[in-house]
């Protein structure tokens, strides 16, 4: 696909990177000359230097012939032009705009042809909220992503001493719990994937990747770690939009403190905030901390738009004695560097956005997209379609589906049944499929699977 990239910042840097990859044609526009500088040191695309919304910039980038425009500056204002433009002048099939006032977002008529021709608006701090609020609601998760409108989860759990299955070959499972619909898609061991067959014995340590229904997540977790107890004093460091929606969403239900250090900004949120206890200060602070009892806290999550900070105050939280400590990080180099150490979990922002803008570029009906393992792994949700003559998938077995090698079908989603994939699965048309794949290079070949022909046979 030939696609425009309005900014060149970490969401813009981030996005090109991942589309890059794919053999796309990509453009980046930014006003930044050193931004774009080092993106095209780093990867194989054309760069313009301008404002994305100004018709001459769209057109140097090549708008007239272009079949997606991704608007992701800094300004949300530019992006929703943008894409105005494109629409108006340039006739671009599809506009994707990062849209971050909630403001905006809380008025749905804005978006579409009659008036603002956004397509998809993202906002990555609603993305990372969600992605936070799964965290808390199962302890001990490492990720939850959900499929199918939320029916199937892809649970990621490190495994302990203790767990029953721990040790064991993963067939075991089925018999430890004959009635759970839950299958293992993945396995990291060390940072290597090892396909999970019958026989594959799960140790200590190994970071497990399972699909199963919301209502059994912690029943397979119970099989690999000892279960933690469900959160309830939790601790947010940072007021700003991602802050604010996390304290809001987490009241009704837990009981929630939130750090700021700028005053002005503290009175606003408690203002808006109902039950949360708003605290003015630094989330360093030791003395504040153990102020506040950090030794109690179920949570600590630092979500600063300050990598540093939300790295140090984290630490420090951990240290004093919190249970589970998050840390939103936009620096790829520094997740690598922070997670499974004395950070519980190391949020990538990028991570948790990705995935929203990849489904509208994947070939075939592809309806949901995570990117995993610091985008080197994705799951999938595809949709079947067509008949045995004019489909590679529909109306065969899963075990004579040709699947590209460290690729697993882990469920179906057929109306409102969910079925867990194994050899035998007939797959018919119009079942939701859901896919991990643990090289995600491989994915052309599973577009390809699930494109319809005229005829295969």
């Amino acid at each position: 696909m030939k696609i425009i990239i309005l900014g060149a910042g970490q969401v813009g840097s981030s996005v090109a990177a991942n589309l890059v990859s794919e053999a796309n044609d990509i453009t980046v526009v930014d006003q930044d000359a050193d931004l774009l500088r080092d993106l095209q040191d780093r990867f194989d695309l054309r760069t313009v230097q301008g404002h994305g919304a100004h018709p001459d910039v769209l057109v140097r980038a090549g708008a007239e012939d272009a079949d997606m425009i991704i608007a992701v500056t800094n300004s949300d204002e530019t992006n929703m032009v943008a894409c105005q433009v494109a629409y108006t002048l340039f006739h671009t099939p599809t506009k994707i705009a990062r849209v971050r006032a909630q403001s905006f977002l809380d008025q749905p008529k804005l978006f579409g042809s009659e008036a603002l021709p956004i397509d998809v608006a993202i906002s990555p701090e609603a993305l990372v909220t969600d992605y936070i609020l799964r965290l808390i609601e199962n302890p001990g998760t490492l990720q939850v992503l959900d499929f199918a409108s939320g029916r199937i989860r892809l649970v990621a759990v490190r495994a302990f001493h203790g767990g029953p299955l721990v040790g064991q070959e993963l067939r075991a499972l089925h018999e430890h719990m004959p009635h759970v619909k839950a299958r293992v898609a993945a396995i990291y061991r060390q940072d290597h994937a090892i396909q999970p067959e019958g026989d594959t014995r799960i140790e200590v340590d190994d970071e497990v990747f399972f699909v199963a229904a919301p209502a059994h997540i912690r029943t397979v977790m119970g099989e690999l770690r000892r279960l933690d107890p469900s959160y309830k004093r939790l601790i947010i460091a940072g007021g700003g939009n991602i802050g604010m929606r996390l304290a809001k969403a987490l009241e009704p239900n837990y009981r929630v403190k939130l750090i700021e250090r700028n005053l002005k900004r503290c009175k606003q949120i408690a203002e808006d905030l109902e039950r949360t206890i708003v605290l003015h200060g630094d989330a360093a602070d030791q003395e504040l901390l153990l102020e506040e009892n950090i030794e109690n806290t179920d949570v600590f999550c630092a979500v600063t738009n300050d990598d540093e900070a939300n790295i140090i105050s984290a630490m420090l939280a951990k240290r004093l004695g919190a249970r589970k400590v998050m840390a939103l990080i936009n620096r790829p180099s520094y997740v690598d560097l922070v997670q499974s150490g004395a950070i519980d979990i190391a949020i990538s922002p990028q991570q948790a956005t990705i995935g929203s803008l990849l489904k509208h570029v994947r070939r075939g009906d592809v309806v949901m997209v995570h990117s995993l393992r610091r985008g080197a792994a994705e799951a999938i949700e595809a949709i079947a379609h067509g008949d045995p003559t004019s489909s590679k998938v529909v109306g065969r077995r899963i075990s004579e589906l040709k699947l590209p090698k460290g690729t697993i079908i882990g469920a179906l989603v057929r109306g409102d049944d969910v079925l867990i994939a194994h050899g035998e699965t007939l797959i018919d048309s119009e079942d939701h499929v859901i896919l991990f794949l643990q090289d995600k290079r491989r994915i052309q070949e599973v577009e390809r699977l699930f494109q319809v022909g005229v005829t295969f046979l």
